[in-house]
Formats: C-alpha cells, structure tokens, sequence
C-alpha cells in the first residue's frame, strides 16, 4: 500500500532593520519590528490560521485519514507567541489530533551544523524541548535547515537518536534510483532516510498558478492521479514537502489553492491502496531498498540543490564566518540575552539575502533589502554593533550598558 506523506516547513526570520555605520554603538536595537508584525499577521490571516481550519477539517472528515507533518522554527514560534498567539493555538488543536506530527530542527533556522557541533546540538535541544512543551510531542524526525544534508548529517542526526532525517530527492544524488523508497543513509545503522519527490511536491509549491505551465490548471483529481500512477509504478511512499507559506501567501486565495487542498485528501484516498502517514510512520511502516551514499551536502534550494545560495561567494561567506567567530566570546558570558542575539543573526535568510545570481527571481522576491550587497553591508553594521556591545560586556564583567525594548533583537 503506497502512501503519501505531506511535510510543511513553517519559517519566518527575523528581518533586520536599516542600521548604518553611524548606528553602531549608539543604537542596540537591530530588527524591524514593526515590518516582522506586519509580515506575520499578513500570513497568518492568509496562511496559517485558513490553513489550520482547513487541515483540521480534512482529518476530522476523513476520520483520521489524513495526516501530516510539521516543523515549526523557533524564529517563527517567537513571533507568532508575540504577535498571534491565535495561531500557536491552532496547531496545538492539531497536535491533539493526533494525525499531525512535529519534527526537529535547529532553533534558529541556522546553518550552524556547518561551522559548529557544539552550537547545532545546543539549538536541537532548545528547539526539542520547545515543541515538546508546546505540542506534547518529543520530535523523533530530523530536518536540518533548507533540507540540507550529507552523510555527516545523517550520522550525527542517527547519533541524537532520531529514528528519521529528511533530505532532497535530487537527480543528481539518487541518478537512477527513484525518491520513492525509503533508503539507508551511508555508514547508519538505525536511521531511515526520506526524500522529496520534488517533481511532485513543486507541482504544488512553485508551479500550481503558473498560467504558462501546460499543466495549468492544476486540479485535484489530476494530481491525485499522478501521486497514484506513481505510486503504482514504483515506491512505497511520495513525499511532499514544501513551504506552508505555499497555501494563501506564495499562492493567493483567488488562485484556487485552498479548494485543492480541501478536495485532494479524499482524491487521494479514493484508491483503495493509498493512505497517508506521518514521517514518524513512514520510518516504522517500511524497510531501507538500499543504502544511499551522499558525501557531499544537498538542499532544496534553487535549481542547485547546494549550499550556494548561503554561502556561494565572498560576501556570505564572511558575514557568516565572522558571525561564528564570535561563539567562545558569546558563550563565556553565560547571558541568555546575548546568546539570543548571537542565534538570531544566525538565521540562514540573513546569507540568502547577500545571494548573487544572473536568474535571482526567487531572491529578490524575499529580499526585503533591494540588492545582496545592500543586505551585507545592513547585516554588517549590526555584527559590528553586537561585537562592540559583546566586548564592553566582557570589559564590565558580563553585565550590560544597555537594555533591549521588549521584544527586539538584542
């Protein structure tokens, strides 16, 4: 019996405020607040709280049927804790569900497996018992930030004692083999591998209101169809992962999104042998066909699928060097508001926004600074404000000379 399993990434960033040279050391507040509320009540009028309904809906219809997956960031969790508490509701009425589960990531949305063990771990942890005491649930998949992934992952991922890690089905890692099968990761013993069929999966996210795509328009029953000819075919499992941001915000409620969704469950389900499972089922219900060898790190990002929209050239890589050059310092202070701080600019959309590419569409429609050289410079000045606050700190003994605003960045 093939099943489906559906995946959401829910992520909003701290975006930072326009904060030049002549800001450092006279002004500590460093986010745009006023933009981020307005930004997250946006989407969860659009999105999430329409979406939750809807979802809620489909399993109480389906009694139970039809289930899915969450990771929620700890980026997004603050803001919605501050600005729609109505929303973190929601999804505890889904958790209670029990046909929706919530996976593991790093607190931040960092890259922070990259460049620090010790600083990964610590943001699990955070991020682990954060969802445990919200949802009940203690996460037992793991999705590193943008899907990215590597052997190395997987092992570290089977080492902290998830039974799952979900990575990119790329051409490029599985050539022959189908994203459809769940696989071993190389030199694991324990830990199941789940890939995206991003064919499937962007035919929603990227493609579903895209009036120049042949398949235009996109129904329900015509994607049902293709998730039960593939699943026929070959394969255990299609696993749809994409952005929540998908249903109501990258695709507007007038495109059709929503009335999809709502028809898809029962599209699916009206072939005997298909059901819906979670990742956590998904892991316990089928066997590894083989064992997959991936060296070198994958993502979902771009039409890559690499590290390159992070840190593909100079500029990202040395605002994100310098930012992880301050680990020891931050850490030695032992001040829980620093460390805040120093994970908040962490967040992988600060790097994404320095991105340079000839076909940047997608960039610039999240850059909320016009040019990637605008956003290093922006994001620079900040860094340089928080190691100067970071060293009168360390002068004065670990104590402060100035206090945030309630609810900002510092």
């Amino acid at each position: 019996m093939p099943s489906v399993c559906f995946y959401f990434q829910v992520h909003q960033p701290y975006r930072l405020r326009r904060y030049t040279f002549f800001d450092m050391g006279q002004n500590h507040f460093y986010e745009d607040n006023d933009s981020n509320r307005e930004i997250l009540r946006k989407v969860a009028q659009k999105c999430y709280l329409p979406m939750n309904q809807l979802l809620m809906e489909q399993i109480e219809e389906s009694k139970g049927r039809f289930k899915a997956a969450f990771s929620l960031t700890g980026t997004v969790l603050d803001q919605l804790e501050a600005w729609a508490p109505e929303v973190i509701e929601s999804f505890q009425a889904l958790a209670a569900t029990g046909c929706v589960e919530f996976l593991s990531e790093t607190d931040a949305h960092s890259l922070a497996f990259l460049y620090s063990a010790e600083e990964f771990r610590g943001q699990v942890a955070q991020h682990d018992a954060r969802i445990e005491e919200l949802f009940g649930q203690k996460p037992q998949v793991f999705r590193n930030t943008e899907l990215i992934y590597s052997n190395d992952l997987a092992k570290c991922a089977e080492d902290m004692g998830y039974k799952a890690v979900l990575a990119e089905g790329a051409d490029h890692i599985l050539g022959w083999r189908s994203p459809n099968y769940v696989y071993q990761p190389a030199s694991c013993s324990k830990i199941k591998l789940l890939l995206k069929n991003y064919r499937l999966s962007d035919d929603i996210a990227f493609r579903f209101s895209n009036k120049q795509w042949p398949e235009f328009p996109l129904t329900a029953e015509k994607f049902a169809a293709w998730v039960h000819e593939a699943g026929m075919a070959a394969g255990d499992v299609l696993n749809l992962f994409m952005d929540y941001e998908t249903f109501g915000e990258h695709h507007g409620e007038s495109t059709g999104i929503f009335q999809f969704m709502k028809a898809l469950p029962d599209c699916v389900l009206n072939h005997p042998d298909f059901d819906f499972r979670t990742p956590s089922e998904v892991a316990d219900s089928y066997a590894p066909v083989a064992s997959l060898d991936i060296p070198h790190y994958v993502s979902w990002a771009d039409a890559a699928r690499d590290l390159s929209a992070w840190v593909g050239n100079d500029l990202q890589n040395d605002a994100i060097e310098a930012a992880y050059r301050l680990e020891s310092r931050v850490k030695a202070l032992h001040n829980a508001d620093m460390l805040r701080t120093w994970r908040r600019l962490q967040t992988s959309d600060h790097f994404y926004y320095m991105c340079i590419r000839e076909d940047d569409a997608v960039h610039k429609y999240f850059n909320p600074y016009g040019s990637p050289y605008n956003a290093y410079i922006n994001y620079m000045n900040v860094l340089g404000d928080f190691e100067l606050t970071l060293q009168k700190m360390e002068e004065e003994g670990g104590k402060p000379g100035w206090q945030p605003a309630p609810g900002s960045l510092a």
